[in-house]
């Protein structure tokens, strides 16, 4: 296909837009520009080997268990769940064991997700609250080499983008095995007179699912949307509202002996009310202005978000009682960013020139970790108020030297301030106090190309440093707020350094392969233990993997893509017990799917998933199980403004675990037998769901 040649200020002034005519690399292109290249056809565009868009095309008719797992098109993404569906998912990617966000930064509508000091674990970010089906898309970069990211974006970041419009308003009714129910209606009006100027986007969603398991989850979320636009993503703006809340009883992971004895079911419960509620509502409003030679874009937002969490992982090593706790987090999250875009001329050889600036503060009125019986408050462990403000500049510089080579050079500067303030705990009283980190971060990207071998080919060259915050808690205490014993202080920040090279074609018409070899090293594996309310150092660690990533069009309507990776993690020296294997870093994942739909009446989607074995502990003795798992997705479109749909979710039913961990526990039972302890090691699991029947009608208006 032939591609006019944009000039470096075209393709940076569109960087924030995900609703035009053709994407690359999260750098789309100009609706005003006559271009021809397909969305995944990034040669010329793209600034390393492992950054990429996905489309609303690619989610259309992909199966979907959660919401989250609209992130699983990033190649090489990983999400489970260990808990209720009303938790943050659990991530993986790159060798990197992310909990539930610690090291992946995501935002939505400029939104940031990933939550600071948050009372179950650094980083945590629920994505829950996504609605696929308005999805725009999704753009992705992995490494730390963006000049945008800073804090959480270790292994990468996605910027996820709603659509502004709809061709048509829709009701949708689901239901599905285990009491899956669902609804979803939304629909857009043009305010103006043209119905191409001001939009109104009203969505919004009611869903219900107890689940396999033996204790039904009674999952309830409530979801609504309403979004005021006037233009497109480079040159307009957006105001946007949310409302979020779901509530929920959770089936933990579980001891795997205690199945394997008969004390409980495949999908039993040990504790009987664990689960929780949780809630997020927000405003945000982006604007973005295009000029003749430069582009601005500013965004800002104002978060309401609240957690209250009941769990149980160690089961009854306390007691008969059990070892339920509750980690409570309310908070009001406000901030925003700018960029500015221009060149200066030929004086400096035609660069562009970009800066920007971002601020965050997180107001905590309260987070906590307390004991509880049946959800019931029986002691505080800790409690304390903080304030968190995180700020942010850059200066990024875009050339092209000669045809066959260009870069990118920035430099970042990030600061975190922190107050603790104690505000419970009978140990805990001291451990408040006022913290300061910053890190400058500079970047460096290479582009060779674009050269005429095997078809269209370039070359890529990315090296940064990175890194992600530590909770503040873990910063200013001194004292176990469990026990009174004393604890090391850690830094408010832990560094990352990486490297990648790689390479991207397209070979044949339709085909796009893109390869990258990369490393990273983190200087430690810090991290916030929720759950005891203390932060664990666990030492430094380097990583360094494969990934390979194929997006095949061979006809219209018909997407193929391909993707794997490999990866090794190991801490830099042993730690304790002698090993230096990286808990549940996860060395080889593979997908594949296919995606159909020409314009017929039947279209659908099927998906494949591949998860190695991981280490689930130091020693690398204990490993999880390997395993496969497919979804499937098939449709019939009964007219213009009707179709039906049937999700079959874990198609080979296969007994296989979620997740998998190694750690101290006791069953009911073992209480009883006076066998705890102090708790016995083993595997615990939390079970794949089996295959089930989704069934979807939507009526278009």
């Amino acid at each position: 296909m032939r591609r006019p040649t944009l000039s470096l200020l075209q393709r940076a002034l569109l960087v924030s837009s995900l609703g035009t005519s053709a994407h690359a690399a999260g750098v789309p292109t100009l609706q005003e520009v006559a271009v021809t290249t397909r969305q995944h056809e990034l040669i010329g565009v793209a600034d390393s080997a492992s950054e990429g868009t996905v489309t609303a095309a690619q989610l259309r008719n992909r199966p979907l268990l959660r919401p989250a797992e609209a992130l699983e098109t990033v190649p090489g993404m990983i999400v489970t769940q260990h808990s209720g569906d009303g938790k943050a998912n659990q991530y993986f990617l790159r060798g990197f064991n992310l909990d539930h966000g610690s090291d992946f930064a995501t935002h939505v509508m400029g939104m940031p997700v990933n939550m600071a000091s948050h009372a179950h674990g650094q980083g945590y970010m629920d994505l829950n609250f996504l609605m696929p089906e308005l999805v725009q898309g999704i753009a992705y970069r992995k490494g730390v080499y963006a000049a945008e990211d800073g804090d959480f974006a270790t292994t990468g970041s996605a910027r996820i983008d709603y659509r502004r419009r709809l061709e048509r308003p829709f009701a949708q009714v689901g239901l599905g095995q285990n009491g899956y129910r669902r609804l979803l209606a939304a629909g857009s009006q043009a305010l103006g007179e043209d119905g191409d100027g001001r939009q109104l986007l009203v969505a919004t969603e009611l869903m219900g699912y107890d689940g396999p398991w033996a204790q039904p989850e009674n999952l309830q979320r409530r979801n609504l949307l309403l979004r005021l636009s006037d233009g497109s993503p480079s040159r307009g703006y957006a105001i946007t509202a949310m409302r979020y809340s779901a509530d929920w009883t959770a089936t933990e992971h579980v001891p795997e002996r205690a199945i394997r004895s008969g004390e409980i079911g495949r999908y039993g419960a040990l504790s009987p009310r664990d689960g929780g509620h949780t809630r997020r509502n927000s405003l945000s409003a982006e604007w973005a202005r295009l000029g003749d030679g430069d582009a601005t874009r500013a965004s800002a937002y104002v978060i309401d978000y609240g957690l209250n969490l009941y769990s149980a992982p160690s089961g009854y090593i306390g007691g008969l009682q059990g070892d339920q706790h509750e980690q409570a987090d309310s908070r009001l999250v406000w901030g925003g960013e700018a960029r500015h875009s221009w060149q200066p001329g030929p004086a400096l050889r035609d660069t562009e020139l970009s800066v920007g600036a971002r601020l965050r503060q997180d107001r905590i009125g309260r987070v906590g970790l307390f004991s509880t019986e049946g959800r019931a408050r029986t002691g505080t462990v800790r409690e304390d108020r903080i304030t968190e403000t995180a700020l942010a500049a850059y200066i990024e510089a875009r050339t092209q030297w000669v045809p066959w080579l260009r870069s990118t050079l920035a430099l970042r500067r990030d600061a975190i301030s922190a107050d603790v303030t104690a505000l419970g705990g009978q140990y805990n009283m001291g451990n408040g106090g006022s913290v300061r980190g910053g890190q400058t971060s500079p970047r460096l990207g290479l582009v060779f190309g674009p050269f005429n071998l095997a078809g269209s080919t370039e070359f890529y060259a990315n090296w940064g440093h990175g890194f992600h915050s530590n909770d503040a808690r873990g910063a200013t205490s001194h004292t176990n707020p469990a026990d009174g014993g004393p604890i090391g202080r850690v830094p408010l920040i832990a560094r990352a350094r990486g490297a990648e090279l790689g390479v991207r074609a397209a070979p044949l018409p339709g085909w796009n392969t893109s390869l990258s070899v990369w490393q990273m090293a983190l200087a430690s594996e810090l991290v916030f233990v929720g759950d005891e309310g203390i932060t664990e150092p666990r030492g430094a660690s380097r990583r360094h993997g494969v990934e390979w990533s194929n997006y095949i069009t061979p006809m219209d309507g018909l997407i193929l893509d391909a993707d794997l990776a490999v990866s090794k993690a190991r801490f830099t020296h042993p730690v304790e017990g002698g090993g230096d294997h990286v808990p549940n870093a996860i060395p080889v994942t593979a997908s594949v799917g296919l995606g159909a739909d020409r314009g017929g009446p039947w279209y659908g989607g099927l998906r494949l998933r591949y998860l190695g074995a991981y280490a689930l502990e130091e020693s690398g003795t204990h490993k999880s199980s390997p395993f496969w798992t497919a979804n499937l997705r098939l449709g019939h479109r009964l007219g213009r403004h009707a179709q039906i749909s049937l999700d079959v979710l874990n198609l080979f039913d296969r007994k296989a675990s979620d997740i998998e961990y190694w750690g101290g526990a006791c069953t009911r039972n073992e209480a009883l037998q006076g066998r705890c302890n102090g708790g016995i090691d083993g595997r615990l699991v939390h079970p794949l769901e089996p295959r089930s029947l989704r069934a979807s009608l939507r009526i278009g208006f």
